[in-house]
C-alpha cells in the first residue's frame, strides 16, 4: 500500500510539472482526427502529382527510349517525395501549433481546483463577481494584506502566517489575479463608468463590498505594497472610519509618471516583457519553459510549501492571470492620478495612523538614476501628504522586500497589532 499511495503522489506531481491532460481520450481523438485529415491530404496531393505527369507524357511516350522514361519516373517520384516531406513539415507544425495551448488549457483546468488555498473562501462580493479572501488566525484588530501589481496572494505567505499567531490576517485576490475570475468583457456590473477596469478606484470598490461580505471586524489596519499603497490611500480617505492605522510599503509616487525617463521604462521596457509573458501563457510556451526550469516561482526557498510552488508555476502558466497583471501596469498611471484626486477632495482622518516602510531602492534591478528620481519623490510626497507618518527603514531591501526580507515587515506589524490590543484592553 505504501508503494502504491508514493507511486500516485508523483503521479499527482507529474501531471501538474508536465502538460498532462485529465481526460487522455480526448487527447488521442484530437491527434488522430489531425494525422487522419493529414495523411488524406497527402494521398490526394499524391494522386493529383501523378496524373498530372501522365498527361505531360507525349502520345507516343511507349517509343520513347527506356532510358528517357526511366528519368521521366524518377523526376514524378522526385515530385511526389518533396510533396510528403512538405506534408510533414505541415504536420508537424500543425502539432507544435495547437497541441501546447491544448494540452495548457486542459491542465489548467484540473490544476485549479486541486491547488485552491485549503484555507481559502470564493465570496460572492455582489454585481456578479465572486473574490478568493484568505484568513488565519483569530482576533482583533483584524490585518488586510493588498499585494503589489499583478501579485496573487501568495506574495503575503510569510507575513501572513508570523502575524496570524496574534491576530486575524487576510489577503485577498484583486479581480482576475490568482482565484478571483475576472468578469468577461461583454459582461457588465455598472461600476466601470466611474472607475476603468483594473484601477484604484475599481480595486477599492471591489475590497469594500468583500470586506462587507465577508463580515471582517472594523476598525482594521490596512496594509499596501507598491500598487497596494495607492489602493491603501484611496481605502483610507474615502471609508476612514473603517483604518485604525495604514501600512505603506515601498509606496508609489503620484506624479512619477510625469517623469520621461520613467514612462520610457515603465511602457517601454517592463509592460512589454509583461504582454510576452501573457502571449507565452497563452500559447502554451510558459509551461514547457517551466518543465525545462527556464521559467522559476518567484517565491522560493525551503520554508516555502511545494503547493505554494506549483501554485505560481500554475498562475506562470495562466493567460487570465497574466492578462490581468499586463492591465494592472497599464493602468497605474490612472491608478496613481485617482489617488491624487481624491487625496485632494478628502483629507486623511487624524484618527488614522500612518507607518511607512522603504529600503534602500525601489527596485534593485533598474537603473540607478530611476532610483534615485523614485526616493525624490517619494520624500516629497510623504512630506507633503504624511508629515506624521513613521518610517521604518529596512537595510537592504527593495520593493520585493514583503517576500524576501518578511521578518522585517512582519515585526513592524506585530508592533502595530500590540499596540492596538493594549489599547483595546485599556478601554
Amino acid at each position: 500500500k505504501g508503494g502504491n499511495h508514493n507511486s500516485e503522489t508523483r503521479k499527482k506531481k507529474v501531471c501538474l510539472l508536465s502538460a498532462t491532460v485529465p481526460t487522455r481520450g480526448s487527447c488521442c481523438n484530437f491527434i488522430h482526427s489531425v494525422e487522419f485529415q493529414l495523411q488524406h491530404f497527402i494521398s490526394k496531393m499524391r494522386r493529383r502529382t501523378e496524373a498530372q505527369a501522365s498527361n505531360n507524357e507525349p502520345v507516343n511516350a511507349d517509343r520513347k527510349d527506356p532510358d528517357q522514361r526511366l528519368h521521366s519516373q524518377a523526376a514524378a517520384e522526385g515530385r511526389v517525395s518533396y510533396s510528403s516531406v512538405l506534408m510533414i513539415v505541415g504536420k508537424c507544425l500543425l502539432l507544435i501549433i495547437f497541441i501546447p495551448p491544448f494540452l495548457n488549457y486542459a491542465s489548467l483546468q484540473r490544476e485549479g481546483q486541486m491547488l485552491f488555498p485549503k484555507d481559502g473562501q470564493i465570496v460572492d462580493v455582489g454585481l456578479g463577481q465572486k473574490m478568493h479572501l484568505l484568513c488565519k488566525g483569530q482576533g482583533r484588530p483584524v490585518v488586510i494584506l493588498d499585494a503589489p501589481a499583478g501579485m496573487s496572494s501568495d506574495v503575503w505567505l510569510h507575513v501572513q502566517e508570523s502575524v496570524a499567531t496574534l491576530t486575524k490576517v487576510c489577503t485577498y485576490d484583486r479581480m482576475g489575479l490568482g482565484f478571483s475570475k475576472r468578469l468577461m468583457q461583454n459582461e457588465t456590473t455598472g461600476t466601470e463608468k466611474v472607475w476603468g477596469m483594473s484601477t484604484t478606484g475599481r480595486m477599492v470598490d471591489d475590497l469594500h463590498r468583500l470586506l462587507q461580505a465577508a463580515e471582517i471586524a472594523k476598525p482594521f489596519i490596512l496594509v499596501g505594497s507598491e500598487l497596494g499603497t495607492l489602493n491603501g490611500r484611496f481605502y483610507s480617505h474615502i471609508h476612514d472610519v473603517q483604518v485604525s492605522d495604514l501600512v505603506l510599503i515601498d509606496p508609489i509616487p503620484e506624479d512619477v509618471f510625469e517623469d520621461d525617463q520613467w514612462k520610457e521604462y515603465w511602457y517601454g521596457k517592463l509592460l512589454p516583457s509583461l504582454q510576452t509573458r501573457q502571449f507565452s501563457a497563452a500559447t502554451g510556451l510558459s509551461r514547457m519553459l517551466i518543465i525545462l526550469g527556464v521559467i522559476e516561482p518567484t517565491i522560493k526557498g525551503e520554508n516555502v510549501s511545494e503547493e505554494v510552488i506549483q501554485r505560481q508555476k500554475y498562475l506562470l502558466s495562466n493567460p487570465a492571470h497574466q492578462s490581468s497583471a499586463v492591465d494592472e501596469h497599464y493602468f497605474l498611471n490612472e491608478s496613481a492620478a485617482q489617488v491624487r484626486d481624491i487625496t485632494q477632495f478628502k483629507p486623511l482622518s487624524s484618527r488614522t495612523s500612518v507607518s511607512v516602510i522603504t529600503g534602500d531602492s525601489f527596485d534593485q534591478q533598474i537603473p540607478e538614476h530611476l532610483n534615485q528620481m523614485v526616493a525624490k519623490l517619494q520624500k516629497t510626497f510623504l512630506e507633503e501628504s504624511y508629515p506624521s507618518a513613521n518610517h521604518v527603514h529596512i537595510k537592504g531591501a527593495d520593493r520585493r522586500m514583503i517576500y524576501n526580507k518578511p521578518s522585517a515587515i512582519s515585526q513592524h506589524l506585530r508592533k502595530l497589532v500590540n499596540q492596538r490590543q493594549a489599547k483595546q484592553q485599556s478601554e
